[in-house]
């Protein structure tokens, strides 16, 4: 079955050229389109989408907002944002929302189109590495105590902690893999079960959660 798109900008150019970008492709179509966030959210009251891609800056109600209101459905679609400047503000409030993800809107047709598969497969599909330093970027907003302020992070065992950090350092499955001499598969097992303790719907939301908690302090190690 396809993967249903949903295209959300204030920008009808913009909105045609992405349209013509996933039309070409065998795998995706797309289902519904909103200039802003108001039409987007009734739009999804009768449509079935997969994957939304928000933009930002977008007039009645902006995209952030819009984000976090279609994130809190029982069996939201993924949110992919979509932002002018690789540090913005919108990106960072946009992952802290629900979204599983953000792109450059000159981002290459490629990389779109890949993001788009990686999102409806439940990936995330911002590097950590790069949501990191969207964090640091955005330190200031964000607690700077050492220890930990989320309760919820007592529910994970040491390993599991340990795991955390290494994700919001940026490793990958495979990097944390060799870094704690583990199997990649017991490693994303960790990863698995702190999403479930955590509520957390990928590894963005990990990164972001190990920051905000002082897990992890900007421009320094957990």
């Amino acid at each position: 079955m396809a993967i249903r798109v949903m295209l959300v900008d204030d920008q009808v150019l913009l909105r045609t050229g992405f349209r013509m970008v996933l039309a070409a492709q065998p795998d995706m179509e797309v289902v519904a389109e909103a200039g802003d966030g108001v039409e987007a959210l009734q739009v999804l009251r009768e449509t079935a989408v997969d994957v939304v891609l928000m933009d930002v800056r977008m007039p009645k109600l902006d995209g952030v907002e819009t984000t976090r209101r279609i994130c809190a459905d029982a069996e939201p679609p993924k949110v992919l944002i979509l932002t002018t400047f690789d540090l913005d503000e919108y990106a960072f409030s946009g992952l802290k929302a629900g979204a599983s993800g953000f792109m450059l809107k000159d981002v290459p047709p490629a990389e779109l189109l890949g993001a788009i598969r990686a999102v409806h497969s439940g990936d995330a599909v911002v590097a950590p590495s790069t949501t990191r330093r969207l964090l640091d970027r955005f330190a200031p907003m964000l607690p700077s105590s050492k220890e930990p302020r989320h309760k919820e992070l007592e529910r994970l065992t040491d390993r599991e902690r340990e795991v955390m950090v290494l994700v919001a350092h940026g490793l990958s499955n495979g990097e944390i893999a060799a870094r704690l001499v583990l199997s990649e598969a017991t490693v994303k097992t960790h990863v698995g079960r702190i999403l479930t303790k955590l509520g957390l719907r990928d590894r963005v939301q990990v990164v972001v959660l190990a920051y905000e908690t002082g897990l992890v302090r900007a421009g320094g190690h957990g």
